[in-house]
């Protein structure tokens, strides 16, 4: 049986990760690449020397050629510039269009029947630029970043209630930045709400410090995490490639649902072998949906400024 084909691009922390991880998990045959001569292929040997230790099989090489990434399955986009402290995920939205456009541009070319996963940040924004330029159905392009707030979310809770990651769900939406919309009122430990077991003020502080998770991680160590966001597109590759209708936070065409209108954000989704199946639609309160809708805006407005940039590349 043939096994599925991925390619990851960019091999930088995410990236090489990502594809450690992929492997680890034997999700299929992985083509790490990267314009830097010899960084993937360095990369890959290291990952694939590691399988008689840690007992995966499964091809795994590294390159700087498009043409071995073809007839790819699944290509995960990780390549962008890192974000560096003090800066907004917005500041990079320039640069990074350009970096995606790109890398749209071949996997349109070299794999037109894949499904992509967009890492890049700043998320909803690349998520748009790569459909926009691949021309690719909407369902069959989706961004990670609910996987990785989500799963932040949940250790926060975990560590505060001495409970165990296992047993923590939650649910987030909206864009991937300061302004997501973690939604206590959906997040459970075994099916018990954590409003029913944290007071408002904890509850409150635990969102913000999710909200700022990413910037707190990158003042620590001078550059953006890379375990967590690995983990994250790795659940989300796997849902797909298993075709095992995954319900996840992810960054997700929305036209009708939640009175969107055409634009990709954070939203939970059922995740399988097409891609994007499915919009779950949770009914909001006021509060709930004033946060989203906040938080759309923003979307939106980076989103006018990706519609620009990419008419003008």
């Amino acid at each position: 049986m043939a096994r599925d084909k991925i390619t990851v691009v960019g091999a930088g922390n995410v990236g090489a990760t990502t594809a450690h991880a992929l492997a680890v998990r034997q999700l299929g045959d992985i083509v790490l690449l990267d314009i830097v001569e010899g960084l993937a292929e360095g990369k890959a040997l290291d990952i694939a020397e590691a399988s008689p230790v840690q007992l995966y099989d499964g091809s795994i090489v590294g390159t700087t050629d498009w043409q071995q990434t073809a007839s790819s399955d699944l290509v995960i986009i990780t390549s962008g510039l890192p974000r560096k402290p003090g800066m907004s995920r917005d500041e990079l939205l320039a640069n990074n269009v350009k970096i995606v456009k790109d890398v749209s541009e071949k996997v349109k070319k070299h794999s037109p029947d894949s499904i992509i996963i967009v890492v890049s940040n700043p998320l909803d924004a690349m998520v748009y630029a790569a459909w926009k330029v691949t021309g690719f159905a909407p369902n069959k392009v989706v961004g990670m970043a609910g996987a990785l707030d989500s799963a932040r979310f949940s250790y926060f809770l975990a560590r505060e209630l001495g409970v165990s990651v296992e047993d923590i769900k939650c649910v987030l939406m909206g864009g991937h930045g300061d302004d997501m919309v973690p939604l206590p009122r959906f997040s459970s430990i075994s099916g018990i709400p954590v409003t029913e077991l944290l007071g408002e003020r904890k509850i409150a502080e635990l969102i913000e410090r999710t909200r700022k998770g990413g910037g707190e991680i990158v003042k620590l160590l001078g550059y953006s995490a890379y375990y967590a966001p690995a983990a994250g597109v790795v659940k989300m590759a796997e849902a797909i490639l298993k075709d095992k209708k995954t319900v996840l936070p992810c960054c997700a065409y929305c036209d009708g649902q939640y009175n969107v209108g055409g634009y990709f954000v954070g939203v939970p989704a059922v995740l399988g072998a097409a891609g994007v199946e499915k919009i779950l639609e949770l009914k909001l309160n006021k509060s709930e949906q004033d946060q989203f809708e906040k938080s759309l805006a923003h979307v939106k407005e980076l989103t006018a400024e990706v519609q620009r940039l990419v008419s003008e590349a």
